[in-house]
């Protein structure tokens, strides 16, 4: 029964008393919370590492073919292209596609703690019915099968994120940039439903295995810097210290695993419909990269990656943690941080 609404306020149990009784049960239930801390862990990430993601993308990017008689020009370091693009574009051309992963990465990442919490403890049903904690192995596939479900909503919303952030880089100041929802509406307009999931299939294989690293190594970080959190019964006291140096080590374990296909995906990303694609496919878009560049060209931008990933999945696990516990605790009298 929904509780009478306090005096001095007006209360409609045909418009919101289904919304009222939602929620609460919603958030009571594991599923819920871990779905609505995911969600604030995911824009806290976003919100904390998108100007690092633009230039990890610039520089991924083959260098532009030298004109004739001229020499060619050497990629830029990533000091040098920030610099760059202070100069030339501004500040806010670092932030250039932020809104499509915002406005989806709540939904997004969400569903990735969520599936992520259903499979670790259904791949091992002995911590179902104890207060044991997954074992790493479940961790690692329940990874495995997160990362290859979440790329169905990941890979159109990199793919539209990837070509804001190159328009900034050929577009220049008066000229007219397009917003997320414009994009997408071209992509899907010039390319078809095939051209918004352009680059899906090496979305999925980097991020299935990536996510299984990622995942495994958050939670033996953890268990390692403060021993015992893991488990359902234990120490609730788990310093943001912790939180943040085991999400930064699971985000830059994870990209330094997968950064060869990154490189690749973000290559063929960039390939409109406007032109003859420069690659056929992830294989030849690899080996043309190297034969054309050379090994190092699967490597770089790392620093800029490995940066970037301690920055935002520190705060994502962060985020997460101190939501999940701020949840569990019925608005906050039992959120306590030991200091660091």
């Amino acid at each position: 029964m929904v509780a009478a609404a306090p005096a001095g306020t007006y209360s409609d149990d045909r418009n919101c008393g289904g919304s009222m009784e939602f929620w609460p049960e919603f958030l009571a239930t594991s599923g819920g919370s871990e779905f609505v801390a995911g969600g604030v862990g995911g824009m806290a990430g976003v919100l904390a590492g998108h100007p690092l993601d633009t230039l990890r993308i610039r520089l991924q990017q083959p260098p532009p073919p030298p004109a004739a008689g001229l020499a060619h020009t050497p990629q830029p370091s990533a000091a040098r292209l920030l610099r760059g693009i202070l100069r030339a574009e501004g500040p806010s051309a670092l932030y250039r596609g932020m809104a499509a992963p915002l406005a989806s990465v709540a939904f997004q990442n969400a569903m990735v703690f969520q599936v992520y919490a259903i499979l670790s403890r259904s791949l091992d049903p002995e911590s179902l019915a104890t207060s044991e904690p997954p074992s790493y192995a479940s961790v690692a596939l329940a990874g495995v099968g997160t990362g290859a479900l979440q790329t169905l909503i990941l890979s159109p919303v990199e793919l539209v994120k990837i070509r804001l952030q190159l328009e900034a880089a050929g577009h220049k100041h008066g000229r007219h940039r397009r917003g997320p929802v414009e994009m997408a509406r071209d992509i899907l307009r010039r390319e078809g439903l095939r051209g918004v999931y352009r680059g899906l299939t090496v979305t999925t294989l980097r991020d299935a295995p990536a996510h299984g690293v990622y995942f495994w190594t958050y939670e033996r970080a953890r268990e390692r810097l403060h021993p015992g959190c893991r488990r359902q019964d234990g120490d609730e006291d788990e310093g943001l210290g912790t939180m943040l140096v085991s999400g930064g080590l699971a985000g830059v374990a994870s990209w330094v695993f997968c950064y060869p296909l990154d490189v690749v995906k973000s290559r063929l990303q960039a390939q409109g419909a406007g032109s003859a694609p420069r690659y056929r496919g992830v294989v030849d878009c690899f080996r043309r990269s190297v034969r054309e560049e050379g090994l190092p060209v699967l490597w770089r931008g790392l620093g800029t990656a490995v940066a970037r990933a301690f920055v935002v999945n520190g705060a994502i696990f962060s985020a997460y943690e101190l939501a999940l516990r701020f949840l569990a605790s019925g608005s906050g009298p039992r959120l306590v941080m030991e200091e660091n």
